[in-house]
């Protein structure tokens, strides 16, 4: 299958291993901002075939894992108490929130319905019109896009039953948090490629400039993240820190102008909350004043104030890099898929759930 399997090939992936090893010198520290490369990287054992030299730390890359406490607990709420059909991603279900998950709202009698697109729930609204209904729009850049397009949709056909609930992340933005943080020991970034396709390449340069270190963009194959490795390698062997595209067959300098077009549509930038992090300026989307009659909290005058982690997950440590999950004295204890502490174990881009999964796997490159 075209860019599938090419980007699989184990003779492949040993070359660029061999030539990670040759070019190294000494220690470096890479994160990956994304989950996605993160459940790459330790399913294909690449983590393991990695020269000792190279420490690959796992970035806060996955959306659903960093959603506030304070906006599952409103999810849950206005499914339990608005009656609201509330629909979601899967992924968001097992995320507990400080008291009950959505998958444990749903078991306690609430409307929650798992879509695959915002345009579903659209769809969902049209055939339930004496019912409110509420799409939790939660993803990074990537998604936005289309949750977007269903707010704009609904407000072309006036359909006024139907509303989202934001919880978008911006990369950038947590680049640079990383990167100020005092505890942060990162040599040098794998940027998401599919957040890239959506914005482009041009707001990683000031943060190079900046902090003086190398931003490759990434895919999420073997093979891609095997070369991305070896550029940011190279850069840093060389002194040098500059934005590269490894992802050149979809990323483009510019992005995609169309998708960039009906984000900002919809959406302004606003300080977000980060779980397990902490507010980071100008990191999220909110809703347009122009477009509030579908913004879930303004419609619905949800108050509900943020409630307290619990003590017990490690997981904003984890999502800094500072940690790694075998590190929680809880992970695959009292921490599973199953009953989880914190979300990076139940997101399909934890990382918990990568080195639960996968860390006992071989490698598909040997």
């Amino acid at each position: 299958m075209k860019f599938i399997t090419e980007y699989r090939d184990p003779d492949l992936a040993k070359a660029y291993l061999e030539e990670i090893k040759k070019t190294v010198t000494r220690p470096w520290s890479v994160m990956e901002v994304c989950g996605g490369q993160t459940h790459s990287l330790v399913k294909h054992g690449i983590i393991r075939l990695l020269p000792e030299e190279i420490r690959m730390i796992h970035g806060p890359g996955c959306p659903v894992c960093v959603t506030p406490l304070n906006l599952i607990d409103k999810a849950v709420h206005l499914t339990l108490e608005r009656d609201v059909i509330l629909c979601s991603f899967g992924d968001m279900l097992r995320v507990p929130g400080s008291e009950k998950s959505l998958l444990e709202a749903k078991a306690a009698g609430g409307d929650v319905r798992i879509v695959y697109s915002p345009l579903d729930a659209l769809e969902i609204a049209v055939q339930n019109p004496d019912k409110e209904v509420v799409f939790f729009a939660v993803g990074f850049e990537t998604t936005a896009p289309a949750n977007a397009l269903s707010v704009v949709h609904a407000k072309m056909r006036g359909i006024k039953n139907y509303s989202i609930l934001c919880s978008h992340v911006l990369v950038p933005p947590a680049i640079e948090a990383i990167m100020e943080d005092d505890e942060s020991r990162v040599d040098g970034f794998l940027a998401a490629g599919h957040v890239c396709t959506i914005m482009g390449t041009l707001e990683y340069y000031p943060l190079v400039e900046r902090f003086q270190v190398p931003i490759v963009v990434t895919g999420f194959e073997p093979i891609d993240l095997l070369q991305g490795i070896l550029m940011v390698v190279k850069q840093l062997e060389e002194g040098r820190a500059e934005v590269e595209n490894q992802y050149s067959r979809i990323v483009k300098e510019e992005g995609n102008p169309a998708a960039q077009d009906m984000i900002f549509e919809v959406f302004e930038i606003t300080d977000r909350l980060w779980r397990g992090m902490e507010i980071i300026p100008n990191s999220g989307y909110r809703v347009k004043e122009k477009y509030s009659a579908y913004d879930a909290s303004r419609k619905f005058d949800i108050s509900i104030s943020e409630a307290e982690e619990n003590q017990e997950c490690i997981a904003g440590e984890i999502m800094k890099g500072i940690k790694k999950p075998m590190e929680c004295p809880n992970f695959g204890s009292k921490c599973t898929p199953e009953n989880p502490l914190g979300a990076p174990m139940v997101s399909s881009e934890g990382a918990c759930a990568a080195y639960y999964h996968y860390a006992n796997l071989g490698s598909a490159v040997e």
